[in-house]
């Protein structure tokens, strides 16, 4: 009888269909993950930007809130402080994406003055970066949509609606 040398067709097939069958258990725990991770990152990122908000508005009464996120941000190493860029938050928060969300910063004028401002949060990609939005208004209470969603929430997540959103705790 001859020694075999090697391993049959049936023994790889079979350490092949185990390996499938791990990558099927740990990619979907992966994907839910990295949408946590994004998550969290989002909700710190609403934190930041309503600091910032909150820091510009009470060194600039005339103007109140900014405009837009560029407005709290600036570019450059170090970075120079003028009418168009407040250097509070970095420059890629202040382009209004960062970590699979998009951010928004819609201020409510009244005469010339921005009373009053709405952060919002909504991944870029729904289910793959995120599955909620988030938002905080000028009180720096920050929101969340209280379930998961599969369509963009725009109308939670910016103006009135945002109040009307689970707060986080």
């Amino acid at each position: 009888m001859r020694k075999q040398k090697g391993f049959s067709l049936i023994e790889l097939l079979i350490v092949v269909a185990i390996i499938l069958i791990i990558a099927a258990i740990a990619i979907p725990n992966l994907l839910r993950a990295r949408i946590a991770a994004n998550e969290s990152s989002a909700v710190a990122s609403i934190r930041t930007l309503s600091t910032a908000e909150i820091t510009y508005q009470g060194a600039n009464p005339l103007t109140g809130f900014a405009a837009s996120l560029s407005v709290l941000g600036g570019a450059g190493s170090p970075c120079t402080i003028t009418a168009t860029a407040a250097c509070l938050i970095d420059d890629t928060l202040g382009q209004g994406t960062k970590n699979g969300y998009l951010f928004v910063a819609t201020p409510h004028v009244v005469g010339s003055v921005n009373t009053t401002n709405t952060l919002s949060a909504v991944p870029v990609s729904w289910n793959q970066t995120g599955v909620r939005g988030f938002c905080a208004n000028e009180d720096a209470l920050i929101h969340a949509s209280a379930t998961p969603v599969t369509a963009a929430p725009a109308q939670q997540t910016t103006g009135t609606g945002c109040a009307t959103l689970v707060v986080l705790q």
